[in-house]
């Protein structure tokens, strides 16, 4: 090996065991994301989202989230509140039992269940959801449901709004088994502990 080479063989030796100015800086900025406390485990990230809206493209969107979410290992939290609320509505356990006649009413005319929810934009009477929906099926992306139901696989916590479940007039056996009722301020508790919190 003639001079130039090993000099630049001493040269990607140094390079390799020099460790990057950049990453130096940010340990020094940051020691608690690089060693956890003896006897415990760095703490996962959290997303909260506080689904209001009861539209079919935002719930997908919202699903996307939450599933992505999970599939990084991250604690996620979906709050319905509202008609936020007709996307963990179960169809298969509603109830006219000791409600008023508005809340009955209420009930019979709004969507009974994710895949009833319409667009926000050019829906068109249901055919502007019909046309998304082909689209969709065209591209093999799965339905709303199959969203829905990995989120629930894949651990999402569900929270379902006290206040709205009572002025709405439903019921917390109306909904999917999954979701527990909370208060506003139980969620907001959550949402402080969160690195990403998003209104839908």
């Amino acid at each position: 090996m003639d001079n130039h080479q090993e000099t630049l063989s001493k040269q990607a030796a140094v390079i390799e065991l020099k460790p990057n100015p950049k990453d130096l800086a940010d340990k020094d900025a940051h020691p608690e994301r690089n060693v956890a406390p003896a006897g415990q485990t760095l703490k996962k990230k959290k997303m909260t989202l506080l689904m209001f809206s009861g539209e079919y493209d935002k719930a997908l969107a919202a699903l996307i989230l939450a599933n992505s979410g999970r599939e990084m290992d991250m604690d996620v939290t979906m709050f319905f509140a509202f008609w936020g609320l007709f996307l963990v509505r179960n169809p298969e356990s509603m109830s006219l039992e000791d409600k008023t006649l508005y809340e009955k009413m209420f009930g019979m005319v709004t969507p009974k269940g994710i895949e009833d929810l319409p667009l926000s934009r050019m829906n068109l009477a249901g055919l502007g959801k019909a046309m998304l929906k082909e689209m969709m099926e065209d591209d093999n992306t799965p339905p709303l449901t199959a969203f829905l139901n990995g989120a629930r696989k894949k651990g999402v916590k569900f929270y379902g709004c006290k206040l709205s479940l009572e002025v709405m007039g439903f019921k917390p056996e109306e909904l999917l088994p999954e979701v527990e009722v909370k208060e506003a301020k139980d969620f907001l508790q959550e949402a402080l502990e969160s690195e990403i919190q998003l209104f839908i």
